[in-house]
This record gives structure tokens, sequence and C-alpha cells, in this order.
């Protein structure tokens, strides 16, 4: 069904061609309550879109950690902290609502800045059926500040390999670095956050 500004309202005249069509009734109410419900309050149903998409964004950088986690930072476990992963995926949101295409024309490097210099993550595409119109860097940082564990010192060098580092606490900042690709004013745009 489709919402227009011509749609009927529930009259009765409206439902009864519906159901002579042999559709359900309760079902046809169910639709026209949705669709009346939409047309009131349209920016309250994008709110719920976004925060769908963002709490979906958060749980992908979520998942690219808990992979990264054993294969590429050879740790046991990620401290991240509370709410970090909805405020990048907001930031990238913001980002991307300049986009032609959104944030289905993204494609999202994650990296991790280390002493030693940064460490790729992953790379992902939101999208994969659209041509991507901008890239972002996100890169996360490690807490300077936290104390190696008890465990570390003793664990270190014993049963496992030197680079082994048994947890890896995040810092709550993180760094954004947005690239346009298809644009003749491509440039950069670098958040601190």
């Amino acid at each position: 069904m489709v919402a227009t500004s011509t749609l009927k309202t529930k009259s009765s005249e409206c439902i009864s061609d519906f159901v002579d069509r042999r559709y359900d009734q309760a079902c046809i109410e169910k639709e026209l309550d949705f669709w009346d419900h939409c047309l009131a309050e349209p920016q309250r149903n994008a709110d719920v879109t976004e925060d769908r998409t963002c709490q979906q964004l958060a749980k992908m950088f979520e998942n690219c950690l808990s992979r990264a986690k054993k294969t590429t930072l050879h740790c046991s476990s990620v401290l991240v902290p509370e709410k970090l992963t909805h405020r990048i995926a907001r930031e990238v949101l913001r980002l991307a609502s300049c986009e032609p295409c959104g944030l289905r024309g993204c494609v999202l490097y994650v990296h991790l800045e280390l002493e030693k210099g940064c460490k790729r993550l992953e790379r992902i595409v939101y999208d994969a059926t659209v041509v991507p119109t901008f890239e972002l860097t996100l890169v996360f940082k490690q807490d300077g500040t936290a104390w190696p564990s008890l465990r570390d010192f003793l664990f270190m060098g014993t049963c496992f390999a030197p680079t082994f580092r048994h947890v890896l606490k995040l810092s709550p900042g993180f760094r954004l670095v947005k690239k346009k690709l298809y644009s003749s004013s491509a440039g950069t745009v670098i958040e601190e956050c």
C-alpha cells in the first residue's frame, strides 16, 4: 500500500472496496492506522529510522572490534568505553547526511592507533550494491593511561607470544576522516572527537 495525500480516510466506502477484493478487514484497518500515523508524525518516524540505523552501525563497529580481537589485535578482550560506538555511529550518520546516497554510498575503513602506529582492522561497505561516493576512515585510539594488569606481567613471554596483549583498552576519543570520491570539490574533512 502506498501512502499519498489522496489516500481515503477509514471510511466504510474505502474499506468495503478492499473487502470486495477479498482483503481481510482487520488487516486493512491496521494498515490504514499505520499510514495515518506516518502521515501525522513524519519527523518522529524519521527519528525512529535514524535511531535504528545508528544502532545497526554501532553493532557493526562492535562486531568489527570483536573479530579483530583475535585476528589482528592479538588480545583476549577489548574494553570499549560506554556509548563510544553510538557516538561514532551518530557522527558517521551526520557526515553521511549531506552525501547523495547517504550512508549507502559509504566505504568505511576502521583503524586502531597504537603506540607503534596505526593498524588496519577492517573495511566495511554499508551497501555493496551502491557505487561508493565517499570514504570514511575511523581511527579508534588506545587508552595510553591504562596500566597493564598483573596477569599481563605474569603471562608475558611464558605461554603467549611477546606481541600478545591480554586486554586492550580504548580511549573515549576517536578520529573520523572523510574523503569525497566523485566530486569536483573533493576534499578531506578531519573530525577529532
